[in-house]
């Protein structure tokens, strides 16, 4: 059971609820709650029914696949530039992956019924959220190809990346493990790459925290999938990141 707390963060940290227009807002911020997610919390499972769809503020939520001998694999990950659940408004009640908090933080949750009346209106929300859906296609396409063709080195700085442009800071709380699990490869693997990133000085890793200390420099040390899945992404939406970079000034 999720915790509903009455206090901040506010709904303007999710950038999709940032840039609804005010009347929309006015009639979904009323049935919004926010909740906490813990760590390794599974929010759906694959064909559950979807009740829910979750807006991250600062958590991450990673969507799985998992088979039948219990190996998973990230599909793709969501954080305050997105909602978890849209297989809710696509027509679909359930959806074949696996909703687990990558990292832990706070949502604004709502009501899948309420969300899908304000869907199906053919306003805003519903241009919003296809193309907020197609961009999440791409990453989850372009990780296909990134598992098959690069390197644990390239997949796990293409990870770090993605998980740093949805956390307010360079810093991660991720043991290897679940980064192995994430990613559908050896632990091994990833603590070999993980050591040689610490040796040249492009992050600190101590007892699961991750700290990154040069972010230029893992970009370069990445494959070409950050970039074309960000590239994409900035073209689909981008009202969401002019309202990224407004905030962050603010902040």
């Amino acid at each position: 059971m999720l915790e509903i707390i009455n206090t901040s963060p506010s709904p303007l940290q999710n950038y999709l609820l940032a840039v609804l227009p005010k009347d929309v807002q006015a009639r979904l911020f009323p049935f919004i709650e926010l909740v906490t997610l813990p760590s390794a919390q599974v929010l759906y499972d694959a064909g559950d029914k979807l009740a829910y769809v979750y807006f991250p503020v600062d958590a991450i939520v990673a969507l799985l696949h998992v088979t039948e001998n219990g190996a998973s694999t990230e599909v793709s990950m969501v954080g305050n530039e997105g909602l978890v659940g849209f297989a809710l408004f696509m027509g679909g009640e359930s959806t074949s992956s696996r909703a687990v908090v990558q990292s832990a933080g706070y949502a604004y949750r709502l009501k899948g019924t309420v969300l899908t009346a304000e869907f199906n209106q053919h306003g805003e929300l519903l241009e919003l959220m296809l193309r907020y859906t197609q961009s999440l296609m791409t990453q989850m396409a372009q990780g296909v190809v990134c598992n098959r063709h690069h390197s644990i080195d390239q997949q796990l700085c293409r990870w770090l990346l993605f998980s740093l442009d949805r956390l307010p800071d360079n810093h991660l709380v991720m043991t290897q493990e679940l980064i192995a699990n994430m990613l559908g490869v050896r632990r091994e693997g990833v603590t070999e790459a993980a050591r040689k990133l610490q040796k040249l000085e492009v992050i600190d890793y101590y007892r699961g925290h991750i700290t990154v200390l040069d972010r230029a420099q893992l970009e370069t040390l990445s494959c070409e999938c950050y970039r074309v899945v960000k590239k994409e992404t900035d073209r689909l939406l981008p009202d969401v990141f002019v309202a990224i970079g407004s905030l962050q000034l603010v902040r």
